[in-house]
């Protein structure tokens, strides 16, 4: 538990900005982040779990593509912190905070298989991916063109990361059948 005595801004609250961007306009703008921040957070530690219990054939290229999707993850997930706060906000911090804002749901403790997993990653994937063209919109309809330009960033990369999922889950494959658990 902090020592502090005081708190410099209430979780809840939107400060004014150094960038003029107008309050009312900022609190939106911050709400869709702190969810954008979130569902991202959902999908670094599912993905790190996926990462850590991978098996099979493809181990190595999964292992390694899973690593480089939760380092975007969460790449993005801090510069989207960072723009909530620099337009007067608080981004969301904490797990039960993150879990409670998310719009997309973490798949749970236990381990599935290959396919399973990538297909629980690929729909996160796809439901963040809508939410953040719609906050792409509403930063741009407010006004807010440098969250916009972070958003459409983290959307493009998010994305290319979801094509992946959607070619791994490909029924083409060099593993013979007599090789696959049933």
């Amino acid at each position: 538990m902090s020592t502090q005595k005081s708190v410099r801004q209430q979780a809840d609250e939107v400060e004014e900005n150094p960038i003029r961007l107008d309050t009312e306009k900022a609190e939106q703008v911050i709400d869709a982040l702190n969810t954008d921040l979130s569902n991202l957070y959902v999908i670094y530690h599912q993905l790190k779990k996926h990462h850590w219990n991978v098996e099979g054939a493809e181990f190595r290229d999964l292992h390694l593509f899973l690593e480089e999707a939760y380092e975007h993850a969460e790449e993005h997930a801090d510069v989207i912190a960072e723009r909530a706060q620099a337009i007067g906000g608080v981004p969301v911090a904490g797990p039960s905070n993150l879990e409670e804002r998310a719009t997309v749901e973490f798949e749970g403790e236990d381990v599935y298989d290959v396919r399973t997993s990538l297909s629980n990653d690929l729909e996160i994937y796809a439901e963040t991916v809508e939410r953040m063209r719609e906050h792409v919109q509403l930063a741009s309809d407010l006004g807010d063109y440098g969250s916009e330009e972070i958003l459409r960033e983290a959307l493009v990369e998010i994305e290319d990361d979801a094509h992946h999922f959607h070619h791994y889950l490909e029924d083409d494959s060099l593993v013979v059948e007599e090789a696959v658990h049933k």
